[in-house]
């Protein structure tokens, strides 16, 4: 995937898990990146699991990298004291 495409597919992704976590977006930057890692780590869990990672520009990849970035900000609320990372 080109670069531009990895970064639509972050920020869209982690702007989704940001509002799915804890209700409030984390500002552009971070959702893009929290998007973006959660592309990453979507693709590394699902492909672990046995099924496609991140294949490109498609709604399943946004999928992938959605749970990804769930994934990924739970982590980042446990380890960071910031709230509860709470999921609904």
């Amino acid at each position: 995937m080109s670069i531009l495409a990895w970064l639509i597919l972050g920020l869209v992704s982690g702007f989704i898990a940001s509002k799915l976590v804890n209700r409030t977006g984390s500002g552009i930057v971070m959702d893009l990146l929290l998007g973006v890692v959660g592309a990453f780590v979507g693709g590394f869990l699902f492909t672990r699991f046995g099924h496609a990672g991140v294949s490109g520009l498609n709604l399943y990849s946004f999928m992938v990298a959605t749970l990804g970035a769930v994934v990924v900000l739970v982590i980042y609320h446990a380890l960071s004291g910031r709230g509860r990372g709470r999921l609904l």
